[in-house]
């Protein structure tokens, strides 16, 4: 029977917790998970069908995500169709997680989501949305003025049907402190309940990150509703930074992050939520009782499935390689780790990821960087006898490639005598 060293993290020192002198989040964290909606939105993405839309959905309830955007029904009679479906497919099955749809600042966008909302008898959250930076208004032709107006009507018009309504300023990150100022205060007075800041072409680094939330803030505290009112963060990947950002949105207290699953979505897509759920997992901060990730590689492999967006091999946790190695120093640390019987020790020697936790294990392979006791432990792994002249003859042939050999390249070696 396997053991497990009484405290494996004795062993590890972690920089990560030195100096720390306050809990690393305020508040427990929310998700809003965009796949089926943003994410879909990926030039290089399939939609999914209403089937598989309602497996991921079921996944994401599973995982504790609390809110899923099922689409922009203003895009036309599909789209309409498919959040209904997926509406009372929430229902149906109890589901604990939210509906909020997207939708521009126009009337003709608010409707439908207004009209699906009253047949099926459940709540859907307008996020309407409105381009906020002086490039695209400049690029548009529109004014301040314009903007107020689509603001104050189309928040109204989701509120006085009784809906709840966040307000989503495209390019948060590359507009102007005054027109924010004076979109906010909009928004907020004619009742919107939520602010939604957007990294909308990955421009934000954690300076100004910070900036816009402390900026944020104080619009909101200038009107008494600091305590009311949550603030969401919606992150794009263009500089690489969207899962860092996600994370820093959390510590600095905002109350929701979006994200998609494999950080699908335009261009080179958004932070990605899966990888986000897991470093929250890791720093302790997600309650177990209410996030089951024990299906958060089915989760990605769903969504790669649904969109035909493939999982890169050395995508964390999820990737081929996420917990593969052939290389010899490594190898042999992982298997002198797996003879003492403890997995702990054995996951994570040369990993900071517990691959079992998550329905993974460590992998040794053999190629041309890898030494003796990757071929000896490949052998007994797959029902071999590692005899001295079978373990010659696959290193010797491993070391003439260039590559990590397949299991058919090592049986064939094997076969050959």
């Amino acid at each position: 029977m396997a053991t497990t060293h009484a405290n494996t993290a004795a062993l590890i020192y972690d920089w990560n917790e030195k100096e720390r002198t306050a809990p690393l989040l305020r508040r427990a964290p929310r998700f809003v998970d965009e796949s089926i909606r943003d994410g879909i939105q990926s030039p290089s993405v399939r939609d999914p069908s209403i089937e598989q839309k309602m497996e991921l959905v079921r996944l994401m309830d599973r995982m504790g995500v609390h809110a899923v955007n099922l689409g922009l029904p203003g895009a036309g009679r599909r789209a309409q169709e498919d959040v209904e479906r997926l509406l009372r497919f929430m229902v149906e099955e109890k589901l604990r997680i939210t509906a909020n749809c997207a939708a521009r600042t126009v009337a003709s966008d608010i409707h439908p989501i207004i009209d699906i909302s009253q047949k099926v008898g459940v709540p859907i959250e307008v996020m309407t949305f409105i381009g906020s930076s002086p490039i695209r208004g400049y690029t548009e032709g529109w004014d301040n003025d314009r903007l107020k107006k689509h603001t104050h009507e189309a928040v109204k018009l989701g509120v006085d049907h009784g809906l709840p309504v966040g307000f989503v300023t495209e390019d948060t990150t590359r507009s102007h402190p005054k027109t924010l100022d004076v979109l906010f205060r909009t928004a907020l007075e004619a009742g919107a309940g939520r602010l939604v800041l957007c990294d909308t072409c990955g421009h934000a680094t954690p300076d100004g990150l910070r900036n816009l939330l402390n900026f944020a803030r104080g619009v909101l505290r200038s009107m008494d509703l600091e305590d009311t009112v949550e603030l969401d963060w919606h992150g794009h990947n263009d500089r690489g930074l969207a899962l860092v950002l996600g994370l820093y949105a959390f510590e600095w207290g905002f109350n929701r992050v979006h994200g998609c699953g494999l950080g699908i979505g335009e261009r080179v897509g958004n932070c990605s939520l899966d990888l986000l759920l897991l470093n929250l997992y890791l720093l302790g901060q997600l309650d177990p009782k209410q996030h089951d990730l024990s299906c958060l590689v089915e989760y990605v492999e769903k969504i790669s499935e649904a969109t035909g967006v493939p999982i890169h091999p050395s995508y964390p946790l999820a990737g081929r390689d996420a917990f593969r190695t052939a290389t010899g120093v490594h190898a042999a640390a992982i298997i002198k780790a797996t003879k003492t019987g403890d997995l702990d020790l054995a996951d994570r020697v040369y990993s900071s990821v517990p691959a079992r936790v998550f329905g993974r294990k460590q992998e040794i392979e053999i190629g041309h960087y890898s030494g003796r006791s990757n071929v000896i432990f490949w052998l007994r792994e797959h029902g071999y006898e590692p005899s001295d002249e079978l373990v010659d003859r696959v290193f010797n042939f491993a070391k003439s490639q260039n590559h990590t050999l397949t299991t058919e390249e090592v049986k064939a070696v094997i076969a050959g005598g």
